[in-house]
């Protein structure tokens, strides 16, 4: 059970599986707070994470069941700037004029946290990576994250792959697979972020 490149039509099944790996993140609960439409402001603010990366035409990867379902995925975004597609800066609009002036206020308050962490060398940003609930513990995190490397260390301009967590636990993980902290902060007094990165040897 190998992770695949996923096309821009697998989006849905890949917001489904980041909604349910992320329903209880620091971040995500943060910016929503506890509204009674929490699943579905989660599935607004998720899909224009995604969305983005389709935008793009950047890698989507993920891990299917024997029955088929995608149970694990992992997004990833190139570190050089770019000129954002009209389409996406529409959405992003939109994304806000549904959410609130202050979701996006904390959203964006938890960017100018993590852009300190950014590696300057050229690099792959893991946007998200994540598990299916009651399916998480079993390798499939693993596997995705393999799947990351293999395509940084196939792309020559890369140097390697950056992602932030805002779990404490998941900072030793990342650590024994390569990665090591580049910055650490508190976000508004409401929880902790680690940026990390991991070096890419090409052959």
């Amino acid at each position: 059970m190998d992770p695949v490149s996923l096309p821009a039509a697998e989006a849905p099944a890949v917001v489904a599986v980041m909604c349910s790996a992320f329903e209880d993140y620091p971040v995500m609960r943060w910016c929503l707070g506890d509204p009674p439409d929490y699943g579905a402001r989660l599935r607004d603010l998720v899909g224009f994470f995604v969305a983005a990366r389709v935008l793009r035409g950047e890698p989507m990867y993920g891990l299917r069941e024997a029955d088929g379902q995608l149970s694990g995925a992992a997004i990833l975004s190139w570190s050089a700037s770019t000129v954002a597609p009209p389409a996406l800066d529409a959405a992003r609009e939109a994304l806000w004029a549904r959410l609130g002036a202050e979701a996006r206020a904390r959203y964006e308050a938890f960017g100018a946290v993590t852009r300190g962490f950014e590696a300057p060398e050229p690099h792959w940003h893991l946007n998200m990576i994540g598990v299916r609930r009651g399916l998480a513990g079993g390798g499939r995190g693993r596997r995705l994250l393999d799947r990351v490397h293999r395509h940084a260390a196939a792309d020559p301009r890369a140097r390697g792959v950056s992602l932030t967590t805002e779990l404490a636990g998941n900072v030793a993980l990342y650590e024994h697979v390569g990665y090591s902290v580049t910055g650490r902060a508190r976000v508004a007094d409401a929880f902790e972020s680690w940026g990390m990165f991991r070096a890419t040897v090409h052959a």
